[in-house]
């Protein structure tokens, strides 16, 4: 079971909970603070596929954060959590920790307990450089990298310095994986594979098979396949996007 909704307290956020056999998560330019069995664990920016189960817990809630906003408010540069799954506690101080933990657990809903500590947190952080959600909003129109840093009054590595502090890997691979999330957005709508490619801004067919193997370790039948048949047996909000 997933279910998610858009946090109310933290912009561009969502909340999300899981219950019993996870999916594959797939990338999706985001990081994730999440409580698990009394535990926070922050998953940082995926460059591939990761496993159901990876970070062990039969009832996980979550925040996801948009791309570019988490590593202010966390305090560490994203490019140091690329693809890993680490526990707040190897992050922040000890006593800091234990006190979040406390206030989430306080809370029936855990999920309304993350979200109030990120206000708190975010509160007394310095917000996120607001160049980077133009950054975020080219990419995932499909401008490229040259266009983009030009656009933002950046040189090309400025930007590619700029972005993997912000999002963990530079803006070329971060276009990548938006334009990802797009062509498995037009999947699930039921679109045939050659209109996702048009639509996603793939070259071609060949090139959007290419990218979805890279990127999310599956064919885009396969992952089309996958999600008709998991929404057959259960409702799938729109954050499963995420999953595979």
């Amino acid at each position: 079971m997933y279910e998610e909704r858009d946090s109310r307290l933290v912009p561009g956020a969502v909340l999300w909970r899981a219950a019993g056999p996870g999916r594959t998560v797939l990338p999706d330019g985001c990081m994730d603070l999440m409580w698990v069995s009394g535990r926070l664990v922050v998953a940082g920016p995926d460059t591939g596929p990761h496993p159901a189960g990876e970070v062990p817990g039969r009832a996980v809630a979550g925040l996801r954060f948009a791309p570019g906003t988490a590593p202010a408010l966390l305090g560490v540069p994203a490019r140091e959590l690329r693809d890993l799954r680490v526990d707040l506690a190897d992050l922040w101080p000890g006593p800091e920790v234990r006190r979040t933990g406390e206030r989430i657990a306080a809370y029936e809903d855990p999920c309304a307990g993350l979200e109030a500590a990120a206000r708190r947190r975010a509160a007394a952080t310095a917000p996120p450089d607001p160049l980077l959600g133009q950054v975020v909003a080219r990419l995932r129109a499909g401008e490229g990298v040259a266009a983009t840093a030009a656009a933002v009054g950046l040189g090309e590595r400025r930007l590619h310095r700029l972005s993997l502090d912000a999002f963990g890997y530079g803006p070329r691979l971060l276009g990548r994986v938006l334009r990802l999330q797009r062509a498995l957005a037009l999947s699930r709508r039921g679109l045939a594979q050659a209109e996702v490619a048009y639509a996603a801004g793939y070259a071609d067919q060949a090139h959007l098979t290419r990218e979805v193997r890279a990127l999310a370790g599956v064919t885009p039948g396969a992952y089309a396949a996958g999600w008709a048949g998991a929404n057959s047996e259960t409702s799938q909000p729109s954050g499963s996007r995420t999953t595979a």
